[in-house]
C-alpha cells in the first residue's frame, strides 16, 4: 500500500484564553488546499481509496476539498492530531521562526508516547487498507515521528514539512516500510500559490 502524508494548509494565528486554539485555514491557507486537491484527484495521480484527517479544523479543512473532489468522506482520526492540540495558542512556525522564538524548534515534552500513539494508529490504517492508497491530512509532527519510525530513527523531529506538502510512504504486504519521497511541493508552483504570505 502507499501512504500519503499531507501537512495541513497554512491557519491563521489563533490565540485563545477559553480552551485549545483550533484555528481555521487562512485565505492562502484554503488555496493551499484547493491546490493539493486539483493535484491528487487528477487521474494521472492515481486512484485514491481513502482520506482520513486529524480532528484538529486546520487539518479537516485542508482535507475537505481532497475528499470532495475524490467523492469520498474524510474521515476523522484522533491518532493523527497534533502534540499540542490542547494548545491555548497556535502561532504559525514561520512566525516565531522570523521573532527569533525558540518555541519553533520545540519538541513534544513526551515524543515517544506521542510517537507511539501515532504509529499505533497508522498501523491500524495499514491494516485496514491492504493493497491500496491511503491519504492521511495531519501535521508537522505526526509526519515527522512517522517519517522517523520509517528509518529507524527512534521518535525525532527530522524536517519542516511545507503547508500541504506530500510525502509517500510504501508499505509491503509483508510489513516493511519505505520512503518514497519526502515534503512534494510542485502542486503549489503549478498553481502558482505561495508557501507562506509574501
Amino acid at each position: 500500500m502507499e501512504l500519503l502524508l499531507v501537512r495541513h494548509a497554512r491557519p491563521l494565528r489563533v490565540e485563545s484564553l477559553d480552551g485549545p486554539a483550533d484555528p481555521p485555514l487562512s485565505p492562502l491557507g484554503a488555496r493551499q488546499a484547493a491546490a493539493l486537491a486539483a493535484w491528487l484527484a487528477d487521474a494521472a495521480s492515481g486512484r485514491i481509496d481513502a482520506v482520513y484527517t486529524s480532528p484538529l479544523r486546520r487539518a479537516a479543512e485542508t482535507a475537505a476539498p481532497l475528499a470532495e473532489a475524490l467523492g469520498l468522506e474524510a474521515r476523522p482520526e484522533a491518532a493523527l492530531a497534533e502534540y499540542d492540540a490542547e494548545a491555548l495558542a497556535y502561532i504559525p512556525i514561520e512566525e516565531l521562526q522570523a521573532a527569533g522564538d525558540p518555541r519553533w524548534k520545540e519538541l513534544p515534552p513526551d515524543i515517544e508516547g506521542f510517537q507511539a500513539r501515532v504509529m499505533a494508529g497508522v498501523d491500524r490504517l495499514c491494516a485496514a487498507h491492504a493493497a491500496q492508497r491511503v491519504v492521511l491530512v495531519c501535521h508537522g509532527g505526526v509526519i515527522n515521528v512517522i517519517v522517523s519510525s520509517v528509518l529507524g530513527l527512534g521518535a525525532s523531529m527530522l524536517f519542516l514539512p511545507g503547508y500541504t506538502a506530500v510525502s509517500r510512504v510504501l508499505v509491503a504486504s509483508s510489513g516493511p516500510r519505505s520512503l518514497a519521497s519526502l515534503n512534494e511541493l510542485a502542486h503549489l508552483r503549478v498553481a502558482g500559490v505561495p508557501l507562506v504570505e509574501l
